[in-house]
């Protein structure tokens, strides 16, 4: 989210940051409510002081006997407009809140210039693709293998799912192994087991909601008796509660009348990726200054809707509603962010390394980033079947975007001042498309696929797939 203040001082850089993202949004539209805002909260202190003003002058003229009658008529007058105004300001704030959200992140000034992936620039390229004759895609390798199977997944669940079986299955789940090994113990980085359904207002912290919704999966919850009465008098009103204390209502009356408010059902949304409960895990504190950077790692299920991806990649298992992944977050102080992502980028490298697959790193032009991101470097790795080298890693630097959004903030030691945090996420890397990189790299002339020698030790000794 955006700091109103940075726009207020600065509209022309702001305008300008929008313009090499290609949007049409201006200061000036921004700033015209918040002048709205600011002129009703004006009016609501200058009333308010006046008020007070008047309720003195009330009380003297009571202490001598006096007729105040008219003074409290004005004061009672007043106590309307206040009332009017704070419900204005609610209304403001609401409003700007929506506003600021729906706003992309301010791209780093080193960030190419773009409209689109076309303009995005290769920065390196490790590994040189094999020659392979006549290469075939993964799903056809692993139907034929007889471990791969799509129909069958679609009879459960309906397109976009894949059922793996035998050394298939045990591949995937010795990649995220050897991922979060790497990770773990040659980086430092932290592993997690999160949630995978969280609240609103943890996927609205890094920034899923509420533009990305439709990209989203939920699931609903009905509440339990038990903790409809726990939660019950959270949805009583204050009468109710003083009722109850006068004696003047039961318990049970006061219970009945707030369960019949209260939601029955709870709404939890399915996690797209594991950066938004890993970096949630900070919102809402202050972090000392002297133990950042928190650097977390998880494997986990992602599920995603795919609501922008209608006819794209609808054969095999390279854009799914549910795979696996091991993401990295880094929760830094703001002047080490540019170097952990540098760090976190190669963290993702080494893995592809490791596994010997040729790839390159790009980073993405302003047009081609994503929403909270300030600079983004993609990996991509060699597909031999496709002939074309595929996303496998997409490791951003958001800067205070998420952190704001969340109230995630640092602090030094005897300082009073506290500033927000820089988070960054990065897979370390997607394991389905990782699956499907070792199968189009590693397939041999008779079908069957060579399994990289780091990973073998996971496989139980296993060298090749066939």
């Amino acid at each position: 989210m955006h700091d109103i203040k940075f726009i207020r001082d600065t509209p022309d850089a702001f305008d300008a940051a929008m313009l090499r993202r290609h949007l049409d949004v201006t200061a000036a539209d921004i700033l015209s409510l918040d002048g709205e805002r600011r002129a009703v909260q004006t009016e609501t202190q200058e009333l308010q002081a006046k008020r007070n003003d008047l309720s003195k002058q009330i009380g003297e003229i009571k202490k001598t006997g006096g007729n105040a009658d008219e003074l409290m008529q004005q004061v009672a007058s007043m106590k309307e407009r206040l009332a009017t105004l704070e419900n204005m300001d609610k209304l403001y704030a609401q409003r700007m809140q929506e506003m600021l959200c729906s706003i992309p992140n301010i791209p780093a000034n080193d960030v190419p210039e773009g409209k689109d992936e076309a303009d995005n620039k290769e920065l390196r390229r490790s590994g040189q693709p094999a020659l392979i004759n006549n290469p075939r895609q993964h799903f056809e390798l692993g139907e034929a293998l007889g471990l791969m199977d799509f129909e069958g997944a679609a009879k459960l669940s309906g397109a976009r799912f894949t059922i793996l079986k035998g050394a298939l299955a045990r591949l995937e789940r010795a990649l995220g192994d050897f991922m979060l090994d790497t990770h773990t113990d040659e980086f430092g980085y932290t592993e997690i087991s999160p949630p995978l359904l969280v609240k609103d207002e943890v996927m609205f912290g890094t920034a899923q909601l509420p533009k990305f919704a439709d990209d989203q999966f939920t699931a609903a919850r009905t509440k339990s008796r038990d903790e409809l009465l726990h939660e019950a008098l959270s949805f009583a009103s204050a009468e109710e509660l003083a009722s109850l204390q006068r004696g003047e209502r039961s318990l049970a009356d006061v219970v009945a009348a707030a369960i019949s408010r209260a939601p029955v059902k709870e709404d939890l949304w399915l996690i797209p990726t594991a950066e938004v409960p890993l970096t949630n895990m900070v919102a809402n504190t202050i972090l000392e200054r002297e133990k950042l950077p928190l650097r977390f790692t998880a494997r986990t299920p992602c599920f995603r809707a795919e609501a922008g991806a209608a006819g794209r990649d609808t054969r095999g298992m390279l854009r799914q509603h549910q795979f696996y992944k091991v993401e990295m977050v880094s929760i830094t102080a703001p002047e080490e962010s540019d170097k952990e992502h540098q760090r976190m980028t190669e963290c993702a490298e080494h893995v592809l390394k490791k596994l010997e697959l040729p790839f390159r790193t790009i980073v993405l032009c302003t047009g081609d980033m994503g929403f909270a991101a300030r600079k983004t470097y993609d990996i991509e790795v060699w597909m031999p079947g496709q002939n074309t080298f595929r996303e496998i890693s997409s490791c951003s630097n958001c800067g205070d975007f998420q952190a704001r959004r969340m109230n995630a903030r640092t602090r030094a030691s005897g300082e009073k001042n506290t500033e927000f945090v820089h988070t960054l996420n990065g897979s370390g890397v997607a394991v389905g498309r990782c699956l499907i990189a070792i199968m189009e790299n590693y397939q041999q002339p008779d079908g069957s696929i060579v399994i990289p020698a780091v990973l073998r030790k996971y496989m139980g000794g296993m060298e090749r797939i066939g």
